[in-house]
C-alpha cells in the first residue's frame, strides 16, 4: 500500500498521523508512506525522528479580513494546492490520510480531484475548520467522542475510533510504584498529583503552582510538576526570589520535561493538564481524575469542548484558564482527594469513555476504503 499522510503544525496533529504510519507498516511491511507537511512546523522534526520521509509545502490559516498579508497567504497557499498535486500524481498513493493542521486541505483537495481515497483524523470534540470544510469532499472521517459526529452532518462517513496514543495503562506492583515514585524523591503515603501543561508548558498553571509553594498549601498532596523546558529556568529565579531552592520543596519534584511520562501517569492519582485531544485521550485510557484548565484563545475553543467532554461524565473538574489561581487549584484538589470516593468515581468515570482498539479500528477503516477503490 502507497500512503500520504498530511499532518502538520503540532503534536497533537503529527503523532496521531505517525502512529498511523506505524500501523500500516506493522500490518504491511512493504507499504511505502511519505508525509506532507510545511516548513514551520514540528512535523520536520518529529517526522523524519521516526523514519519517515517529509516533503513540504505552502500551506497558510486563513483570516476573514482583507489584508496585504492575508492575500500573500491565499497565493502561497493556492500555491501549495498545485504542489500538493505534483506530488500526489508522482507518488500515485492509495490513499491520503490528513491527522491535522492547514495542510489539510491542500492534500485533500488534490486527492480528491484525482479520484484517490481521502479520510480524515480529528481528534477533537469540536472539528476544526479545515475538518469541517472538507466534510463533503472527503471519504471518511475518524473522530474521537462520539459528539463530533452532530457537528459534521454534511460528512459522507463519521466514524468514532478515538485518537491513537503512544500511553497506554498499566499495572504496576506497589514495590514498583513506590520505585518510580523513590526516583523523583516522593513515596506513597500522600496522593500524587501531575502537573504540566503540554511540551511548552503552561504559564497560568506554573504561576498558581508558584503560588501554592510559597504558601506551603501541599499538605496533603505531593506534586510531580513539568514547567516545560522553556519555563524551567523563569521559575526558578522566580522561586530563588522568595528563598526557595528548587530542588529542596517538600513534597514536590520539579522537572523541565517528564521523559518517562507513561511511568508518571500511571503511578499518579490526579492529573492538572491543559486539554488538547491527546491529553484528553490519555486521560481517559488511564481513568485518571484530573483538574483541566482549556487553553484560551484557540481555534473554535476546542479545548473547552474537549474538556467538557471529560466534564459531563465527572471524570474531570475545568477551572477557566483566567479564574486560575493557587488558592482556587488547591481547593479544588483537596475536594478531590479529601472527599471519600471521589478520586476513585472520577477516574472510573474517565476509563468509561475510553475506546479500545483505536490503532486497529483506524487502519480497518483505511483497508476498507483502498478496498473500496480497487474494487471499482
Amino acid at each position: 500500500m502507497k500512503v500520504i499522510i498530511a499532518a502538520a503544525g503540532t503534536g497533537g496533529h503529527i503523532n496521531p498521523g505517525i502512529a498511523i504510519a506505524n500501523k500500516i507498516k506493522e500490518e504491511q511491511k512493504n507499504s511505502k508512506i511519505i508525509f506532507l507537511g510545511t516548513t514551520r512546523g514540528l512535523e520536520n522534526d518529529l517526522v523524519p525522528r521516526a523514519g519517515y520521509e517529509l516533503k513540504t509545502i505552502e500551506a497558510y490559516g486563513l483570516s476573514k479580513k482583507i489584508s496585504i498579508d492575508n492575500i500573500k497567504k491565499l497565493y502561497k497557499t493556492y500555491k501549495g494546492l498545485g504542489q500538493a498535486k505534483k506530488i500526489i500524481n508522482e507518488f500515485k498513493p492509495d490513499i491520503v490520510i490528513g491527522t491535522g493542521g492547514y495542510i489539510c486541505g491542500a492534500a485533500i483537495t488534490a486527492a480528491h480531484k484525482a479520484g484517490i481515497p481521502t479520510m480524515l483524523h480529528e481528534s477533537n470534540a469540536f472539528p476544526g475548520k479545515a475538518v469541517t470544510m472538507l466534510s463533503k469532499k472527503v471519504d471518511t472521517i475518524l473522530v474521537s467522542f462520539d459528539e463530533t459526529k452532530e457537528r459534521l452532518t454534511k460528512a459522507k462517513k463519521v466514524v468514532c475510533t478515538g485518537t491513537p496514543v503512544k500511553i497506554k495503562k498499566q499495572k504496576y506492583t506497589n514495590e514498583q510504584k513506590e520505585k518510580i515514585l523513590n526516583e523523583c524523591g516522593l513515596d506513597s503515603s500522600k496522593p500524587v498529583i501531575l502537573v504540566y501543561g503540554g511540551s511548552q508548558g503552561a504559564q497560568k498553571i506554573n504561576e498558581a503552582l508558584i503560588e501554592i509553594i510559597e504558601n506551603k498549601k501541599n499538605q496533603a498532596y505531593q506534586i510531580i510538576w513539568a514547567t516545560g523546558p522553556k519555563q524551567y529556568d523563569i521559575i526558578k529565579e522566580k522561586l530563588d526570589d522568595k528563598k526557595i531552592n528548587i530542588n529542596l520543596i517538600p513534597n514536590i519534584k520539579i522537572l523541565p520535561y517528564i521523559y518517562n511520562m507513561e511511568e508518571i501517569m500511571n503511578v499518579s492519582d490526579l492529573i492538572v493538564a491543559r486539554s488538547g485531544a491527546m491529553t484528553i485521550t490519555e486521560i481517559s485510557n488511564l481513568g485518571k481524575a484530573s483538574v483541566l484548565v482549556p487553553l484560551p484563545n484557540v481555534s473554535n475553543d476546542h479545548q473547552m469542548y474537549n474538556a467538557k467532554a471529560l466534564e459531563k461524565e465527572e471524570a474531570a473538574r475545568i477551572i477557566v484558564n483566567n479564574e486560575l489561581n493557587g488558592e482556587i487549584l488547591n481547593k479544588t484538589i483537596n475536594e478531590i482527594i479529601l472527599n471519600d470516593g471521589t478520586l476513585e468515581k472520577m477516574g472510573m468515570n474517565a476509563l468509561s469513555i475510553s475506546i479500545n482498539g483505536t490503532i486497529d479500528m483506524i487502519y480497518s477503516e483505511i483497508l476498507k476504503l483502498v478496498n473500496e477503490k480497487n474494487l471499482k
